[in-house]
């Protein structure tokens, strides 16, 4: 699959398999007893529990010590203190989810002063640079993720209709790249349709927002959330209101699967694969260590989901069963 998305500084992205290991780097790495830190914006999201397992299996192969993984909440000041924290235990290793831009920036360009390995998740703070203040950015390709939604949602919206885009306020690449990439595909592919964009500043404002978006737009006739776990709390309030349309959405967590699969809103999810980008950050991290070259950008494509094809994609993206409520509605229960 191909990479349509650019990097936060038009890198041209890398495959996973650039930062593959060999036997006698894990051997090297095992002798060396490295200490790493992770720190991400939320441990409480399946995307979150996904990319830390990918984490810790390769790191616990090459014996690299994980000495404190950090949920910040999606709190920049608290990403700040927590960065100034591990900065003074030392660790070899920094893997980290910038959760804004320019507010968490500084503290990120103190890490790599510090002489700190600094591997990015998702997300390149403003000013920060490849190669000087950081290692290495790994990431899905969020711009493809939007076109991914956008492409899987259009089948289900007539001529003519408006679609919602419920975006994220915070300056995110992600969610950005999702937002611009969702648009343009319709301004390509079906310029017909009226995006109307709304955002929420938190989760827990995104079912305000969908209501302020429905309030303002009555006759929606679909709905793009940025991210599963919001875009569950809006089908939620939507539904409570007695409005149905088509969703799309990027993220396959478990209740975002089951949604999938019960058909009332949900008809598309561009699905990450969390586990391997962990696994790519993990080697990532491993390799900048062992002091070889990495590219600026790595990047892992989407899987674009539907109801026909959930089962599968559950097993490919979460390596384990699909969740009885999946199977038992697309008729594949299993036996006690």
């Amino acid at each position: 699959m191909t990479i349509s998305g650019l990097g936060p500084h038009g890198e041209r992205a890398a495959p996973p398999e650039r930062v593959s290991l060999l036997p006698d780097d894990r051997t090297a790495a095992k002798s060396a007893g490295w200490r790493v830190a992770v720190v991400l914006h939320t441990l409480e999201s399946d995307w979150a529990k996904q990319q830390l397992a990918g984490m810790m299996g390769i790191f616990g192969d090459c014996g690299a010590a994980v000495i404190d993984v950090v949920d910040c909440a999606f709190s920049p000041e608290m990403q700040v203190a927590e960065l100034d924290r591990l900065i003074s235990q030392r660790p070899d290793a920094i893997l980290s989810l910038p959760v804004a831009n320019e507010q968490v920036a500084a503290a990120h360009r103190r890490v790599s002063e510090a002489g700190i390995t600094l591997v990015l998740l998702d997300n390149a703070p403003t000013g920060l640079l490849p190669g000087k203040d950081y290692t290495a950015l790994v990431s899905s390709d969020n711009f493809g993720l939007g076109k991914i939604a956008a492409a899987g949602l259009s089948p289900h919206i007539p001529d003519g209709a408006k679609v919602g885009v419920l975006g994220f306020a915070a300056d995110f690449f992600a969610t950005n790249e999702r937002e611009i990439a969702f648009n343009k595909w319709l301004q390509v592919n079906r310029p017909d349709i009226l995006p109307r964009i709304h955002r929420f500043a938190r989760i827990e404002d995104a079912a305000t927002a969908a209501d302020d978006l429905l309030s303002a737009n009555p006759d929606l006739a679909g709905l793009f959330v940025v991210w599963d776990t919001p875009a569950l709390a809006a089908a939620t309030r939507l539904a409570e209101r007695g409005a149905t349309m088509a969703m799309a959405t990027v993220d396959l967590g478990e209740a975002a699967a089951i949604a999938l699969a019960q058909g009332d809103s949900f008809c598309c999810i561009a699905a990450q694969q969390p586990f391997l980008q962990g696994i790519a950050a993990a080697q990532t991290v491993i390799l900048c260590l062992l002091g070889r070259p990495v590219p600026a950008w790595i990047a892992l494509p989407g899987i674009g989901v539907t109801r026909d094809n959930v089962v599968e994609s559950f097993q490919t993206i979460w390596r384990q069963p699909a969740p009885r409520e999946v199977l038992r509605m697309m008729g594949l229960s299993r036996g006690k």
